[in-house]
């Protein structure tokens, strides 16, 4: 198996230390940093979306894969995020100026109490970590990035939800105005998604707000986005504002769009062909050549139990 924790790999093998801050720095520096201004607090975030900004990450993930890390040029110039572009390079500049904030996320539906939530409060309510994860386009392309954010359990269970609810809904913000794909019929905005609530409480779901220490940028769905690392990246909803749990399995933006080529599940599978390509093979990016994928994107030893008697086929 890939997967070590944390504490079983040194630092410096992971990746280069200018990536990330060390809480023990941090708290002895930071008044020095704050008068430099290389440290942005989480007030001030994204008042200039073209430059790096720190987050403060309090601990190491569990789960560390020992992929050497994609390139963050290439983490975050090669993206999909159709609320902006189809064009995976024109993401960037087309969300540069997009503001996220002011920004609140509500709780609706099969809960015990309605809520909306400040983002940056929402921020400050958990402790900020570090996880490296593979990340699988079920175009059939695949990157390593270390995500900075909080267990998406944690977030469920802050939420309360009863007895009854049995899926959780993600939903986009829906800004035309300043999300130009938005403006196009390629999907039915506001983009949605859906996980079953045992996926949602398994401790790989991520809340992320950030990766490789940085801020989470604009063009990879900042201020607060999903990242599932066994599924296909369409189902990390980006720049969410709204969560409902439900009783019943909701249709989600790409299934409505096309539901013979994108399931509910999107479980990353080498096994069940995308009907215009194979999944056979996965390109990583900055790499050459192509590689074999790997069965819930090599995460089958701890999420497989989720799916155990499934026919994973038909489930896709």
């Amino acid at each position: 198996m890939l997967i070590k924790k944390a504490q079983a790999i040194k630092f410096s093998e992971i990746t280069e230390k200018k990536h990330y801050i060390n809480r023990r720095q941090f708290l002895a520096s930071s008044a020095s940093l704050a008068a430099s201004g290389l440290f942005i607090p989480h007030s001030d975030f994204q008042k200039d979306s073209r430059q790096r900004q720190k987050l403060t990450v309090e601990k190491r993930g569990e789960y560390v894969v020992q992929d050497r890390l994609t390139p963050y040029e290439e983490a975050t110039t090669y993206t999909n995020f159709y609320e902006f572009s189809t064009g995976k390079r024109s993401v960037k500049e087309l969300s540069r100026d997009f503001r996220t904030r002011p920004w609140s996320l509500s709780v609706e539906g099969l809960v015990e109490d309605k809520i909306t939530f400040d983002i940056d409060e929402l921020i400050h309510m958990f402790p900020l970590e570090e996880r490296i994860y593979r990340w699988r386009c079920v175009e059939a392309w695949s990157m390593v990035i270390p995500w900075v954010g909080f267990p998406l359990a944690d977030f469920v269970k802050k939420c309360q939800p009863t007895s009854k609810a049995q899926f959780v809904e993600f939903e986009t913000i829906y800004a035309p105005a300043r999300m130009p794909g938005q403006r196009t019929r390629v999907l039915d905005w506001p983009y949605t998604e859906a996980l079953r609530l045992d996926e949602a409480l398994h401790p790989l779901a991520l809340m992320a707000v950030g990766l490789y220490g940085d801020i989470l940028p604009n063009q990879n769905g900042a201020p607060i986005r999903l990242v599932i690392p066994w599924k296909y990246g369409f189902k990390s909803a980006k720049s969410i504002v709204k969560i409902r749990f439900v009783e019943k399995m909701p249709k989600s933006s790409w299934r409505k769009a096309n539901p013979r080529e994108y399931g509910f599940y999107a479980n990353v599978n080498p096994d069940v062909k995308h009907p215009r390509w194979s999944q056979a093979r996965e390109r990583r990016i900055g790499e050459e050549g192509k590689r074999p994928t790997l069965i819930f994107n090599g995460y089958a030893e701890e999420i497989g139990h989720l799916y155990s008697g499934m026919d994973l086929k038909k489930n896709y």
